[in-house]
């Protein structure tokens, strides 16, 4: 475990240039006490590792010090060519990038863990996209990425569904996030921190200025957070249902253990929405609640026994 803890220590160094104690403290998830015993196992190891002091400070290896990548496990290299996506990188305009890198990488492994690396490649492939929908068309994801990348402010004309549809927005792009297949972008505007489907980006305008993201903002956080919302204003109903084993299992709740009807409550989005999927179902649901969810599914039931009445 110390082993794993002090090349970890070694690759932040080697990868974020100067930190202080407690940052590596903090990221290793151990005391400030067990990193100055680390730093210095790592120095009567001959790593050329310095620490200055003051307000400034922090440890930092000597310049031009790289570590060669030989302690890699077998799983730890199958891992790093698993989340190698190039279809990905292709898109945001790095797959030349990705592929050298791959190369390098593979030269650096020993024999046995290039084997397994190849592998890897040869038997897991992520086709992000679902089924039933092409894929987005996104001509400008190349140059959001590069403005993300370069810390450069940007000029959407984008389309939305509220009025008005057509806007122009003067934007700070924080970061990119792939989600089932569709890129957003998160970005800082007039109105705060939004989310912006790239897809849906018409013109892409870069600007000469650079910005920094405000100090401890966290993309994996922020989007957490808007998931968190987005599923409380989706699920804004509740409709009481009862079901087959066959629905219960279609709508993902457990079903019934002695293969009868079973009485559930369920999150709903809209009476619209909840008609839809609940008509998927046929007659594996009962819709008991809300009364005007359960008229509206009797009276597109009743137009359709007319409509194929022989």
């Amino acid at each position: 475990m110390r082993a794993s803890r002090l090349v970890t220590l070694l690759l932040l160094l080697q990868n974020r240039g100067r930190m202080t104690a407690r940052q590596l403290a903090t990221e290793l998830e151990v005391s400030v006490r067990t990193v100055y015993r680390d730093v210095e196992a790592l120095g009567a190891a001959g790593i050329p590792l310095y620490g200055d002091s003051g307000h400034a400070g922090g440890y930092r290896l000597l310049d031009g010090y790289r570590t060669r990548l030989t302690g890699l496990t077998a799983q730890e290299a199958q891992a790093a060519f698993l989340a190698a996506l190039p279809a990905t990188a292709a898109e945001l305009g790095l797959g030349e990038a990705l592929a050298t890198a791959q190369l390098k990488l593979r030269a650096a492994l020993p024999a046995e863990l290039r084997e397994h690396a190849g592998r890897v490649q040869g038997r897991f492939l992520l086709d992000a996209p679902g089924w039933y929908g092409d894929a987005d068309d996104t001509p400008h994801l190349a140059g959001v990425a590069a403005a993300v990348w370069e810390r450069r402010a940007v000029v959407l004309h984008y389309r939305r569904w509220r009025s008005p549809q057509e806007i122009e927005r003067r934007v700070k792009p924080y970061g990119l996030v792939l989600k089932a297949g569709r890129w957003y972008l998160v970005a800082a505007g007039p109105s705060g921190t939004r989310t912006y489907r790239v897809d849906q980006i018409d013109q892409l305008r870069p600007l000469q200025e650079q910005f920094s993201p405000p100090d401890g903002f966290d993309l994996r956080a922020y989007w957490d957070r808007y998931l968190a919302d987005f599923r409380a204003r989706l699920h804004t109903g509740e409709a009481v249902v009862r079901l087959t084993p066959e629905g219960a299992r279609r709508l993902g709740v457990t079903p019934p253990q002695d293969g009868e009807w079973a009485e559930v409550r369920v999150p709903i989005e809209s009476i619209d929405h909840a008609h839809g999927e609940f008509l998927r179902l046929g007659a594996d649901i009962d819709v008991m609640a809300p009364p005007e969810l359960r008229d509206r599914i009797a009276e597109t039931v009743r137009t359709l026994a007319t409509r194929y009445r022989t």
